[in-house]
């Protein structure tokens, strides 16, 4: 089948080459398309930030984990039950799969590394800005949430260590915005401000670790459950379910995430109900030791998963800015370190100033939703259908029509589930 190259050079959008801060976790699967440059085979160049396989598989499962392994019983509930929750979660995994193999075609086609960077070179400027800008919003939202998250076991774990009553006032030390405060300069700010992330994959094996022993307890703790708790109803309507390293990095992510989100989801549901807490931790009695130390390994997975996603916020930040600017890349290094570290700056305040007025992390959760349905469907959609189109054959053979409307099925099916879910959380969550 006939391919051409797709918008492979950096020239077109006013780079002379790489985009300055890109996360370096994986390689191209292209294998041997081009000879390295001068500045790519230098010590300072991008083989100093790879990472191994085993770690860029500890990373991505930390950056897929935190908020939403809390939220998943509640979302089962909202679902309409264990068989609907089950449905729309396997439903979304063929899509998700179908999308990663999309774009490691167009990766292989454009040459490209990153999700942003493959949708800037098939679709084009436009179409790219949205992008980085939807995955900006994205990854704020959810530093966000990460840090209401760390607000919430907290409490629950200074209530137990001081003795006092939920919802007692206690002395300034104990106050949320002070511990959430604390935690975040002395923990978040730190790991945040470094160019890479490869440092982040010793954290990241203590943080998946982590995220099993909280799915490990939310089970046994449906198996045994303590007296004082009292599950809501339990909803079982049936709604109808709407490469080579790279490919196993993926795929093992992915086959872990799953693991540790169904079991959360369908033994937190089963335990609470309808009755279960946005933050199903919330749901639990203060007082269990069990809980309370799942509870402390969440911090711990928050404390190293915003890094993670606030690099991926900043890396597109940053390619918008040198875009917008024109801004060479080979500047000196000390331009490129003010610039970072103002930026994490701004983003920081920004996120750690709206934790402390945003009630819980449902709220948050409901608002990005949405955006995940671009990322999952809509754009590659469009990058399907843009590279199909880009190729130089007269005669379209019934495979390439079959890939078209798939394409402007994933694009369709994302733009509906994206306007749904959006108009819901601002009509329901934001002005209920």
């Amino acid at each position: 089948m006939a391919q051409a190259s797709i918008n492979s050079d950096y020239s077109e959008w006013g780079l002379s080459t790489d985009a300055g801060e890109r996360a370096r976790l994986l390689q191209s699967p292209c294998v041997d398309t081009a000879p390295k440059s001068e500045w790519e085979a230098s010590p300072g160049g991008p083989d100093r930030g790879t990472t191994s396989t085993l770690g860029a598989v500890f990373i991505v499962v930390n950056a897929c984990l935190g908020a939403g392994l809390l939220n998943f019983p509640a979302a089962f509930s909202t679902a309409g039950g264990v068989a609907a929750g089950i449905a729309l979660q396997m439903g979304m995994l063929v899509f998700i799969i179908s999308g990663l193999v999309i774009l490691a075609y167009c990766s292989q086609a454009s040459n490209e590394r990153t999700y942003q960077e493959v949708v800037w070179a098939v679709c084009g400027k436009l179409t790219g800005v949205l992008c980085e800008v939807a995955i900006a919003v994205y990854t704020f939202g959810t530093c966000i949430a990460f840090l209401i998250i760390i607000g919430d076991q907290q409490d629950k774990i200074i209530a137990v260590m001081a003795k006092e009553p939920e919802g007692a006032s206690g002395p300034w030390y104990t106050d949320r915005k002070f511990t959430i405060s604390l935690t975040a300069f002395l923990f978040i700010l730190p790991l945040s401000i470094p160019r890479e992330i490869g440092f982040q994959k010793y954290a990241s094996f203590l943080s998946v670790v982590g995220t099993w022993y909280v799915t490990a307890i939310v089970i046994i703790k449906y198996i045994w459950p303590d007296k004082e708790m009292t599950p809501g109803d339990i909803l079982t309507s049936m709604q109808r379910p709407e490469v080579k390293t790279w490919g196993g990095v993926v795929t093992a992510a992915m086959v872990i995430a799953l693991a540790v989100y169904m079991g959360t989801g369908i033994c937190g549901f089963l335990t609470f109900g309808a009755a279960v807490d946005p933050d199903v931790l919330l749901s639990y009695p203060s007082e269990d030791m069990a809980v309370a130390v799942a509870r402390a390994f969440i911090i711990l997975s928050v404390l190293t998963s915003y890094p993670i996603l606030h690099f991926c916020g900043r890396a597109v930040v940053e390619g918008l800015w040198l875009r917008y600017q024109g801004v060479p890349v080979e500047e000196d290094v000390g331009r490129e370190r003010r610039r970072r570290v103002l930026q994490t700056l701004v983003w920081f305040l920004l996120t750690l100033l709206l934790a402390f007025f945003i009630p819980d992390i449902g709220k948050v959760i409901s608002v990005i939703g949405g955006l995940a349905a671009c990322f999952i469907f809509v754009f590659p959609g469009l990058c399907l259908i843009q590279a199909k189109l880009s190729e130089m054959e007269e005669v379209k053979p019934a495979s390439w029509w079959v890939l078209v409307s798939y394409g402007v099925l994933l694009v369709t099916l994302g733009a509906f589930i994206f306007g749904q879910t959006t108009a819901n959380a601002i009509f329901v969550d934001l002005l209920a």
